[in-house]
């Protein structure tokens, strides 16, 4: 849902998402994103100089910030919750993985989607690695019995192999690329884990529903021992029982 309180003062100040762009120092495709959902939450600097600017409160632009402020238990971590990962605006995949300067795990099972709903993925992987960003993908073995028992459970044509398969043909133009890693793994068929520097998203996979169809948690680590801590130890231990898959280059 657009944000029409930013929209209506962003008129009445006769400022254009150019203009305040270049006040907020942003690019206008983020002020962009602003405009059309009223649930993505600016950095506060720029919260504020956008305030300034339009002559509004803040929590009147963004009233989520209340909610934030208000927020001082293990909750305060969850930025956003969505009853299906397919729920989830591209952007914020897109804009996770543009953002991450240090790691991007993608802990899931098939990792399929991917490169159906992230436009030119093995280029933007290809020069984060380049620039010291380190890559590592956890995926299921498309031979193992945990993916032939999830086969029968799920049901579908595209089969859960199919999409490793697939993912793993994907992998196979980064192997060139150092910083780029992959490992079998068969202990996370029930949750996918994706992190990105200190944000996070987590979808636990429900009965025998795949993955757009199962909850996702939008997690940003703010505390110790917190969610977002608590999973990232999940997925550290996964990987470290991992099995190296021999077509991807190790860092």
């Amino acid at each position: 849902m657009a944000n029409v309180a930013l929209r209506k003062a962003m008129a009445d100040a006769k400022l254009t998402e150019q203009q305040l762009a270049a006040i907020c120092g942003v690019d206008v495709k983020t002020v962009m994103r602003w405009v059309a959902d009223e649930t993505r939450l600016p950095h506060p600097r720029h919260r504020w100089a956008a305030s300034e600017a339009l002559g509004v409160e803040e929590t009147v632009l963004w009233p989520d910030t209340i909610r934030k402020n208000v927020k001082t238990g293990a909750d305060r971590e969850i930025l956003a919750v969505y009853p299906y990962r397919s729920a989830c605006p591209k952007s914020v995949w897109r804009d996770l993985i543009t953002g991450a300067q240090k790691e991007i795990t993608f802990a899931g099972y098939t990792n399929y989607f991917l490169w159906l709903e992230i436009p030119n993925l093995v280029n933007t992987l290809r020069r984060k690695a380049q620039r010291g960003c380190r890559i590592r993908f956890l995926i299921g073995d498309p031979d193992s019995e945990v993916t032939r028992r999830r086969e029968e459970v799920e049901n579908v044509p595209l089969t859960v192999s199919t999409r490793i398969r697939i993912t793993l043909e994907e992998l196979t133009k980064l192997a060139d690329v150092p910083g780029v890693e992959a490992r079998f793994g068969d202990d996370h068929i029930a949750m996918s884990v994706f992190t990105f520097d200190q944000q996070m998203l987590v979808t636990p996979h429900l009965a025998d529903l795949v993955g757009h169809d199962s909850p996702m948690l939008h997690l940003q680590r703010l505390q110790d021992d917190g969610l977002y801590d608590r999973f990232a130890h999940h997925v550290t231990h996964l990987w470290n029982r991992g099995r190296p898959v021999p077509s991807v280059s190790k860092a």
